[in-house]
């Protein structure tokens, strides 16, 4: 036999679980110092700098005779 479940409770944990996680990111998010933001943020962008210098460009790929 399948077992008895009440509803209430099952409704009422999953709404703490849900508020729990809400609580968690809200914490990461708002828990950051803004240096430490701001450290984040200049070292992404130097990883994106660097990462665009290294693209190949697709017009060439697209003009290329011998691409197969």
């Amino acid at each position: 036999m399948a077992e008895i479940v009440n509803l209430n409770k099952f409704r009422k944990a999953k709404a703490r679980a849900e508020k729990e996680k809400r609580a968690e990111t809200n914490r990461v998010l708002h828990g950051t110092p803004k240096a430490l933001k701001d450290q984040t943020d200049a070292n992404q962008k130097l990883i994106d700098k660097k990462l665009s210098g290294k693209k190949l460009d697709q017009d060439d790929d697209e003009n290329d005779p011998n691409r197969g």
